[in-house]
């Protein structure tokens, strides 16, 4: 899948979802629920400090973290028996306690996907400002409007241009907003009421957020609508950078001749050729992401108070998404760069 990242995959996103930085992130949250621990009087200040020791100098055993994986569905009971071997007695009972996997998984996810929506701002700021600079540049030049594949009536590049930044411009807005109503922690205990914390699981929520940055609510295990929504952000994206994408392979077309593709993709047969592979690539990448907007919306469905099945199937969706709009920002930008007037 290397060669296949190389066209449509994105280094920067990947590597915030890798292995490594989950565990990482899964590392900080146990810290930090530690500490905020201690700050509620659930556990003694020295287990906390005993566990973050043991945090501070810790190599996770990444073979026996897959094994505890594919036997327990879930990575978190083998992580805290790696940890749990290195925190000195009587402290081992204050690591985890009271949390079940869930809140460390959970909260993990919310501390990566910081840095990524970080990343989707500055892109798409950039491509606003590409998109401003284009639309100063070529004001008042004509273009053909076409409706349903055929030539329809004269327009002007200011319109066209409008039509694609509007949407990046609402796509940026709500993703802000949606910074204050994700980016939460989670913590529920085993069955999601926070009864294991006796009557402190509201008082370390507080403490948690605080400690991690992120905003506090009431537990959500198995209510997923806010990271359905996030898939419905993400296909938006990448849809309107879709949409860009077609019009501009069209546009590219030799019978169409409105702009040139600076730097287009050569053919094994054809020299002649300069193919739109961006503008390709966009399109495909919009295709990806409805459906599998479609899929993380069925990951809605939980039995009772947590579902293997719908977690697992937002796990296999969710980072692909994010992927996939990192790789249209990123190539969106590529191709606007491209852009040239015939």
């Amino acid at each position: 899948m290397t060669l296949l990242s190389a066209l449509a995959g994105d280094a920067d996103i990947q590597a915030l979802l890798s292995d490594a930085a989950e565990i990482a992130a899964m590392l900080r949250v146990e810290r930090a629920l530690a500490d905020a621990s201690a700050d509620a009087g659930w556990i003694s200040p020295d287990a906390a400090a005993a566990i973050a020791t043991a945090i501070d100098g810790f190599t996770p055993d990444f073979a026996a973290l897959e094994a505890g994986m594919a036997q327990d569905g879930v990575v978190i009971p083998a992580l805290v028996k790696q940890l749990r071997a290195r925190v000195p007695e009587p402290h081992g009972a204050a690591l985890h306690k009271g949390a079940t996997s869930q809140d460390i998984i959970d909260t993990a996810l919310m501390l990566q996907l910081v840095p990524i929506f970080d990343l989707y701002e500055i892109r798409l700021d950039a491509l606003l400002a590409r998109l401003d600079r284009l639309a100063y540049d070529w004001s008042g030049r004509a273009l053909m409007a076409h409706t349903r594949m055929q030539v329809a009536l004269p327009t002007t590049w200011d319109a066209k241009l409008a039509s694609w930044s509007e949407p990046l411009q609402r796509h940026l807005r709500a993703l802000a907003a949606m910074r204050r109503s994700l980016l939460v922690v989670q913590l529920g205990g085993p069955v999601g009421d926070r009864s294991s914390f006796a009557g402190r699981g509201d008082a370390i929520a507080e403490h948690l957020a605080h400690r991690l940055d992120l905003g506090l609510a009431a537990p959500w295990h198995t209510t997923r609508d806010p990271i359905v929504a996030l898939g419905a952000l993400l296909a938006l994206i990448s849809g309107t950078l879709g949409k860009i994408g077609a019009d501009l392979a069209l546009l590219a077309q030799n019978e169409v001749a409105a702009i040139k593709l600076e730097g287009g993709g050569g053919s094994s047969a054809m020299a002649h050729k300069a193919n739109p592979v961006n503008a390709e690539v966009l399109v495909a990448l919009a295709r990806a992401n409805a459906g599998l907007s479609a899929n993380l919306q069925q990951a809605m469905v939980h039995e009772y108070e947590r579902s293997g099945a719908a977690w697992t199937l937002e796990w296999l969706t969710l980072p692909q998404m994010l992927v996939n709009t990192g790789a249209s920002l990123r190539l969106g930008l590529k191709l606007l760069d491209q852009l040239r007037q015939p």
